[in-house]
C-alpha cells in the first residue's frame, strides 16, 4: 500500500477499479459503518446522518481558517464527484510518541488542494483518511493500539492529540485505511517516510491501504509470541456456530481474518480508527471519551474495514469477543485494531488459512496481472507468510475461489437463522448480517474472477425496489474448479442455481446475478461513492 507519489490521472493500463470492477446497477450505493457512516453524537446519543448531507458540502481549502465554517460551494462538489484518489502527508518520525501526535494531513493528489480535490475529512465517506497504531513492548510483549489523528491540511486539530507514553524502545507498527480508490503516501519531511519504514506498494500503490513498519512488527511480535514473552488469546469457541465444510472448516471455532468463513476478495484491508468530526469548522479530533464530552454536535467517521465486520458485527452476533488492549489516547481504554486482529489470527490460523491472495485487486501491478513481489510486500506488512508451495494449496488464486466457495458458502447457510439476527452494516444492501454477507461473497467471487476457473457463483440475491437485498439463495453443493490455469480477474459470471440456505423476503425488485452492469449511480441517487467499485455496493473490504 512504495512510498511513491502517483499522477491522479495514471491508471492501471486502462484497467481502473471502476472500469475493472463491476457492482448491480440494482443496488444503491448505501454506507454503514463498515464502509465509514457518518454518525452524529449529541448530547450523549447516537443519530444517523443522511449521506447526502456531506457527500455534498464542500470543504475547508488547505489556506481556510480552521474555525472558519465548510460552505458548500458547487465547484468542490464537482472536484469531489470527479476525483476517487488522495495524498496523506506523514509527519516527521512518525513511530515516536511526538510523530504519533503529529496529525497527518489529508490533501488532494498531484499537488491538488483539499477544496479542489474534495480529500477532506468533511467529505470522510467519500475520501476519508485514517490511521491506526499498535505498539509492542518488546520487553513485557505488551500490546497497546494509539490512532493518530487525520485533518484536512491547512486546518488545525479540534482538540490537539493526546500524546502517548510508549514503552521504552517500542515497535510501533502503523496502518492506513482510505474511503477512496487510492491514497498516496508523501512525507512532510524528506525523511519522514523512510524514518517510519513506510509502504504504499510495490510499482504501483495498493489502493486504499498503506503501512508503516509492518514486517519489523510482526517479526517482533513472533519472536515473543515463539520466546513466550508475549501472549496471544485463543479465538474462543461459540455454541451458537454451527460448524460447516467438514475437514475445511473450523467447527464452532469464532472466526478469524484468515477464516475462509467471512473473508472476501481483499481481506486484511482497512482500520477500527473512528475520529469525531465538527462539520461546521472540518475539524476533527480523536474519538475519546473526553472529547466526546467536551465536543458538542460532533458526527463519528469511520473507515469501511474487514475488521470493523468481524469485530463489530460478526464476533457479537456469533457470541465471540474480539482482541483489544489499551488505547493510549482514551485513559486505556480497551480497544480493537487491523494488527491485533492479524496477530490472533496468526495465533488461531487454521488448517486452511485465507492469506492475502495474488488476484486480489490491490496485489495486482500496473496492468492488472499477477505480481508475486507486490503480494509477498503486502502479506509481510500484516503478518503474513510469502507465497510457497504449501500455503498456495490454500491462496493461490484458483484455490482461494474455491475456498471461498466450499467454506463460506455452507457457513453462511448452516448459521442463517444467527446471522439474521445481526444488524447489517450496510442496511441499503441487505436487511441484515445474513444479507449483507450473502451480498458480499457475490461480488468477491466476481471480483475475483472465480468463473474464469469454471466455478459458478454460489449466491443469487433477490432485492427490493430501493435496491436492498431481502433474500439470497445460497448453493451450498461443493466445487471443484475444471481450469487450474490462469489469474483470475473481473468477468461476466453467472449467479447460482439454488440450493439451501433462502432467507425470508417477498417479491422485489429485481435479482442479481453474477457480474452485472457497470458501476453507475441510480437515478436520483445522492452521496455516491467514490471508492473501489465493490466498495460502492457494500463495502465488504470490509465491512
Amino acid at each position: 500500500m512504495l512510498s511513491g507519489h502517483r499522477s491522479a490521472g495514471r491508471r492501471r493500463g486502462g484497467r481502473s477499479r471502476a472500469a475493472r470492477l463491476a457492482v448491480p446497477l440494482a443496488i444503491p450505493m448505501a454506507l454503514g459503518l463498515t464502509l465509514g457512516i457518518i454518525l452524529a453524537v449529541s448530547g450523549g446519543h447516537i443519530t444517523r446522518i443522511d449521506q447526502s448531507a456531506l457527500g455534498a458540502s464542500a470543504s475547508p481549502s488547505a489556506s481556510a481558517s480552521a474555525a472558519a465554517p465548510a460552505a458548500a460551494a458547487p465547484a468542490a462538489a464537482a472536484a469531489t464527484a470527479a476525483n476517487v484518489n488522495c495524498t496523506i502527508i506523514v509527519p516527521a518520525n512518525p513511530l515516536s510518541a511526538p510523530g504519533l501526535a503529529t496529525p497527518y494531513q489529508l490533501t488532494g493528489p498531484a499537488g491538488t488542494t483539499p477544496a479542489a480535490s474534495g480529500c477532506t475529512m468533511t467529505n470522510s465517506v467519500n475520501l476519508g483518511a485514517f490511521v491506526q497504531a499498535t505498539i509492542l513492548d518488546p520487553r513485557t510483549g505488551a500490546l497497546s493500539v494509539y490512532d493518530p489523528l487525520v485533518i484536512t491540511a491547512g486546518t488545525t486539530p479540534a482538540v490537539a492529540p493526546v500524546v502517548p507514553k510508549l514503552p521504552r524502545h517500542a515497535i510501533v507498527t502503523i496502518d492506513f485505511g482510505f474511503n477512496g480508490t487510492d491514497l498516496f503516501q508523501m512525507g512532510a519531511t524528506p525523511n519522514a517516510l523512510a524514518q517510519g519504514n513506510c509502504v504504499n506498494g510495490l510499482g504501483s500503490v495498493f489502493g486504499q491501504v498503506s503501512f508503516c513498519n509492518g514486517a519489523n512488527f510482526f517479526n517482533a511480535a513472533f519472536q515473543l509470541m515463539r520466546e513466550g514473552r508475549l501472549f496471544i488469546p485463543s479465538a474462543g469457541r461459540s455454541a451458537k456456530i454451527v460448524p460447516t465444510a467438514g475437514r475445511l472448516g473450523t467447527g464452532n471455532a469464532c472466526p478469524t481474518v484468515r477464516n475462509f468463513d467471512m473473508v472476501d476478495q481483499d481481506q486484511s484491508d482497512n482500520v477500527t480508527s473512528i475520529y469525531l468530526l465538527n462539520p461546521t469548522t472540518g475539524q476533527t479530533a480523536q474519538d475519546t471519551a473526553a472529547n466526546e464530552a467536551n465536543l458538542a454536535g460532533t458526527q463519528k467517521l469511520v473507515n469501511g474495514s474487514d475488521n470493523a465486520l468481524i469485530d463489530d458485527f460478526m464476533d457479537p452476533t456469533l457470541g465471540c469477543t474480539p482482541f483489544m488492549a489499551p488505547d493510549l489516547a482514551n485513559n486505556r481504554t480497551p480497544a480493537t485494531s487491523q494488527a491485533l486482529d492479524e496477530l490472533l489470527a496468526a495465533r488461531n490460523q487454521p488448517r486452511t488459512a485465507a492469506l492475502v491472495p495474488e488476484n486480489d485487486e490491490m496485489t495486482l501491478d500496473a496492468n492488472g496481472q499477477l505480481d508475486p513481489a507486490k503480494t509477498n510486500l503486502y502479506r509481510s506488512e500484516v503478518g503474513q507468510a510469502p507465497i510457497s508451495a504449501q500455503n498456495n494449496r490454500n491462496d493461490s488464486p484458483v484455490n482461494y475461489c474455491q475456498n471461498l466457495v466450499d467454506i463460506q458458502t455452507p457457513f453462511l447457510a448452516a448459521n442463517q437463522a444467527l446471522l439474521a439476527t445481526g444488524a447489517s452494516p450496510v442496511p441499503t444492501v441487505g436487511e441484515n448480517l445474513f444479507l449483507f454477507l450473502a451480498n458480499r461473497l457475490l461480488m468477491s467471487f466476481t471480483n475475483l474472477g472465480c468463473a474464469n476457473f469454471g466455478l459458478t457463483n454460489p449466491v443469487t440475491v433477490v432485492l427490493d425496489g430501493a435496491g436492498a437485498a431481502m433474500s439470497a439463495t445460497l448453493n451450498t453443493t461443493p466445487q471443484t474448479a475444471s481450469n487450474t490455469t490462469g489469474q483470475g480477474g473481473n468477468m461476466t459470471g453467472t449467479g447460482g442455481t439454488g440450493g439451501t440456505g433462502t432467507a425470508a423476503g417477498g417479491t422485489g425488485g429485481g435479482t442479481q446475478v453474477g457480474n452485472p452492469l457497470p458501476v453507475q449511480p441510480l437515478p436520483g441517487q445522492t452521496g455516491w461513492r467514490k471508492g473501489r467499485s465493490h466498495h460502492r455496493l457494500d463495502d465488504p473490504s470490509g465491512e
